[in-house]
């Protein structure tokens, strides 16, 4: 027997003993043939209890991982051992599959044994035990049995995704930098390392960086050489897997230098100006660092003392004649003395001359008796000469008095003041609107304050009674004045307005103009306009068939469809908008009121369908920067939320445009729309507006900017304001881009003409906080520039007006006007013609007719066959969201065409609902074939 011999080969026998290894052999090997069955315990007990050493492992086997399809050894080696073999998972492995080889030690003169299989993955793949493929070494000698331990086996992969790829970061200069790292799932378990620019990052050569916990990459403190990008590298025995790269910057914000110091006065006399200045270098902004907050340049008033030239005072006495016939004077320059480098006196300090009148004779006496002919000759030459002149000065000064007499009497007793005539007769027209912005001042027109057609939706009705109101009066309707009376012709003017007073409807009397509540003094007794304080309120009785409520020049609107209200029932419905301090927004959440409180009742109304409202807002929509809340007051005055506009709901729904944001309402309250940045892209639109008016002082005039929420209602109270105080527009108002990131917003005022114009000092610049701007909740923030004229004879102001945000959007608004002297009369504004109408009831409220409504609402309320439904209907009318509102309806279709009305209350334009049902049509021919029975609903507008 083969087997046998191999096992009597390999074992030293001894006395005895021979017959009973003999056995065990055989037993051994039967039970390896088979491949099944253990060798009994109670040999093993039998041989263990024979007296000697037992097998020892010089080497077990160790733990393996097999690599894609290449199998593993699994080695043992023991001495003394008769026989080793292998057991997996329980189970003997077969004796083919080992290899086996004997040798002597050379050391110790023993015996020694070594054993080896071969694992594939097939085997490892087809164990379903409750723990991983294991093996283990059983080694026999005739003292007794020893086990190795157990090696297990397992398959070594590397999955491709990471569980967490590490993210770029910006981080200032010393601070910490935390990169996270997971890598993918694998056996053995991914060791991970880190790569800056490709090469291998150790935090044993840099105490500064920590690579060892849990995969992650700390840096304590960044340095400007920390900024780079980052891989992580995750391997093990099958394979590498690299990460996303994440890119690290490390800025540095920028800081002042110290200041320089003060230059000297910028003027030598009088009032001037010194600067000092400090950059933005200690240290330099790198890398996308913040700029330095604040201002680089700082000035002061200084005044420079004005140099005094020096004046002679008056001469001295002369002396008495001397010995050499001369006499001297003197004087010094102290009438003032130079100061404040003022110039030194021209001319000489003193002065000699002659005492004798040139008789004095070499050895210094008088020639009394001679008087030579040549003196008297130069005496008389002189006293000639000056009668000459004299007599032509006088001529002279006769011709130019005579000419000038002359000059002045062509103009005769008919010389007035022209002046005084043209403030006297200050005339105006009621004018019908002009193009363009009707609030922007010409030179030739005075500005109608309106606010309705400054924005795109002035969401106003028509209306051709009110408008015989503005038409032009005739040209002989004068204001009358006090100088007008001093000429007497007071009562002439008087005459042609009450002429013209008596043609008009009682209610339409040019003296005061009401509508809804709003009260505005049209032309005063004195020719100065007043206006009252504006009350944004607006009501009206609706039945069955419904109608509209308008806040003018507002962009608020309410839409109650036909059917709302039951037959035989009306309502008196108001809708109005507060006018106090708002608490619906939430300074400590960030949020910010985005445009007016509005309330609409009465309390307990009951509509069968909801009401359509539409207010309009101030934020650039998107879902990634905001979140937009729609709040309402609960009856102890506080705020709930009942929406967000992103989120599902079936209590109101909300429709969000680029400018207006239209709601579906169930119950009468008071409504907010609240917006919460979540980013710094969330923008604000601001509305920027620049007025003007000449102040007290004829020569002072003021330039006011505005900055207001970009909303009808909003820019109106501006209007209202400088209406009263007599401003004029001296721009088209432009929209400024304001983002929430913590930015201040800067006025300034630039290009003055110098030689014409001055402004005090230091206010060419002014800045408002963020949260001035942010949380203006809806009132406006404004400033003033107080600029002065040189002479009253400048009447033309050119200048730019800079907006902008710090490091933001920026708007000009070019000023060019003129400044007149009869600017001190309160020029009378008109309201809009076209926006006086509050409310319209019954059909005319409706850009669809309403049988045309009720056949599409009957087409579309009942799904059929055809795939023509409500839900079609609001996916043409760009209706795709939050759809489970429209499923509690009583009729989908009529809530979905009211929220239509609502959003094209202003162009009026059928066309978009007309081609959303031909294109309904057209679906439905191109998926079912027509019979000639199967007649299509025909919708004609």
């Amino acid at each position: 027997m083969t087997e046998r011999n191999k096992i009597e080969m390999g074992t030293t026998v001894k006395g005895s003993r021979r017959f009973l290894e003999i056995i065990l052999a055989l037993a051994l090997c039967a039970s390896l043939v088979s491949g099944r069955g253990t060798v009994s315990d109670a040999l093993a007990d039998s041989l263990s209890s024979v007296g000697g050493t037992l097998p020892h492992f010089l080497q077990e086997p160790e733990d393996a991982y097999i690599i894609k399809n290449n199998p593993i050894k699994l080695r043992c080696r023991a001495t003394p051992a008769l026989q080793i073999f292998f057991k997996c998972n329980g189970e003997w492995v077969h004796q083919n599959q080992h290899t086996s080889q004997e040798y002597m030690d050379q050391n110790t003169g023993l015996k020694i044994r070594e054993v080896t299989i071969n694992v594939t993955r097939q085997q490892v793949e087809d164990f379903h035990g409750p723990e991983d493929y294991w093996c283990l070494c059983v080694a026999w000698s005739h003292l007794g049995t020893s086990k190795s331990r157990k090696a297990t086996v397992r398959i070594a992969y590397l999955r491709k995704n990471f569980e967490q790829d590490p993210q770029g970061k910006e981080v200032p200069i010393k601070g910490m930098i935390v990169l996270h790292c997971r890598p993918p799932e694998g056996v053995p378990m991914a060791e991970v390392e880190w790569l800056k620019n490709e090469e291998l990052v150790g935090s044993f050569e840099d105490d500064n960086i920590d690579t060892r916990a849990d995969h992650n990459l700390i840096i304590n403190e960044a340095r400007l050489s920390d900024s780079g990008n980052y891989t992580c590298l995750a391997s093990n025995v099958v394979a590498k897997r690299r990460s996303a790269t994440a890119t690290v910057v490390v800025f540095v914000n920028g800081g002042w230098s110290l200041w320089t110091e003060w230059s000297p006065c910028s003027v030598n006399c009088g009032r001037g100006v010194q600067k000092r200045s400090r950059t933005c270098t200690n240290p330099a902004p790198l890398n996308g660092g913040a700029f330095c907050e604040g201002m680089s340049v700082q000035k002061i008033t200084c005044s420079a003392l004005c140099p005094v030239d020096g004046v002679w005072e008056e001469w001295s006495e002369w002396t008495m004649c001397s010995a050499q016939c001369e006499r001297q004077r003197w004087r010094e320059c102290n009438s003032p003395p130079p100061r404040h480098r003022g110039k030194m006196c021209e001319g000489e300090g003193q002065s000699t001359e002659n005492c004798t009148g040139g008789l004095c004779t070499q050895n210094g006496k008088l020639m009394h008796d001679v008087k030579p002919q040549s003196l008297e000759n130069s005496i008389d030459v002189a006293l000639y000469s000056g009668l000459a002149a004299g007599v032509i000065a006088v001529v002279v000064l006769i011709v130019a008095i005579t000419l000038y007499r002359k000059s002045q009497s062509e103009y005769g007793v008919d010389v007035i003041d022209s002046s005084a005539l043209a403030g006297g007769f200050q005339s105006f027209n009621f004018k019908t609107t002009r193009q363009g912005n009707p609030l922007l001042l010409n030179s030739s027109m005075q500005p109608d304050i309106t606010v309705g057609q400054t924005f795109s939706s002035p969401i106003c009705f028509q209306d051709s009674i009110d408008k015989e109101l503005f038409d032009p009066l005739p040209d002989k309707v004068k204001v009358q004045s006090s100088f007008m009376v001093s000429l007497g012709v007071a009562d002439r003017a008087e005459y042609h307005v009450k002429a013209h007073q008596e043609t008009l409807p009682a209610n339409l009397h040019p003296k005061y103009s009401t509508v809804e509540g709003k009260k505005t003094t049209m032309i005063a007794p004195n020719g100065i306009h007043t206006l009252r304080k504006t009350q944004f309120k607006t009501s009206a009785v609706f039945g069955h068939l419904g109608g509209r409520l308008v806040i003018p020049n507002a962009g608020v609107s309410l839409l109650v469809p036909h059917g709302a209200i039951a037959d035989d029932t009306s309502w008196e419905m108001y809708m109005l908008i507060n006018q106090e301090e708002s608490s619906a927004q939430s300074e400590e959440r960030c949020e910010i009121l985005l445009g007016p409180e509005i309330t609409y009742g009465p309390p307990g109304l009951n509509l069968s369908y909801p009401v359509a409202m539409t207010i309009a807002h101030c934020a650039e929509v998107s879902a990634e920067n905001w979140n937009i809340k729609l709040k309402r007051q609960t009856k102890d005055n506080k705020w709930e939320e009942i929406m967000s506009v992103d989120d599902e709901s079936t209590s109101c729904y909300c429709l969000m445009d680029s400018h207006s944001c239209h709601l579906l309402l169930d119950q009468p309250g008071c409504y907010a729309l609240v917006g919460e940045p979540i980013t710094d892209a969330a923008i604000k639109r601001l509305r920027i507006a620049v007025f003007g008016s000449v102040e007290a002082s004829s020569i002072d005039y003021s330039l006011r900017v505005h900055c207001v929420d970009d909303t009808p209602h909003a820019f109106q109270r501006v209007v209202t304001a400088e209406t009263s105080r007599g401003g004029q527009l001296l721009e088209e108002p432009k929209m400024l881009f304001f983002k929430g990131n913590c930015l201040s917003l800067q006025v300034s005022i630039q290009d003055i003409p110098q030689f014409l114009w001055s402004i005090k000092p230091f206010t060419t610049c002014q800045e408002f906080s963020f949260t001035q701007v942010w949380y203006s909740n809806q009132q406006p923030v404004h400033c003033a520039f107080s600029l002065q004229r040189h002479s009253t004879s400048t009447t033309q102001l050119s200048c730019k007006i800079s907006v902008r945000q710090v490091k933001g959007h920026e708007q000009i608004l070019q000023v060019y006007t003129t400044v007149g002297e009869s600017e001190k009369e309160t020029v009378p504004f008109f309201m809009q013609a076209d926006c006086t109408v509050t409310s319209q009831t019954g059909a005319k409220a409706f850009k669809i007719p309403l049988s045309i409504r009720q056949r599409i609402c009957t087409t579309f309320d009942t799904a059929n066959t055809k795939g023509k439904d409500w839900q079609l209907l609001a996916q043409k009318l760009h209706i795709q969201r939050n759809l489970s509102y429209f499923t509690k309806q009583k009729s989908p279709s009529a809530v979905i065409l009211s929220l239509w009305e609502a959003r094209h209350q202003d162009s009026g334009d059928l066309d978009s609902l007309a081609s959303a049902l031909e294109e309904i049509g057209k679906i439905h021919c191109k998926s079912l074939p027509q019979s000639p029975d199967d007649k299509e609903t025909d919708f004609t507008f």
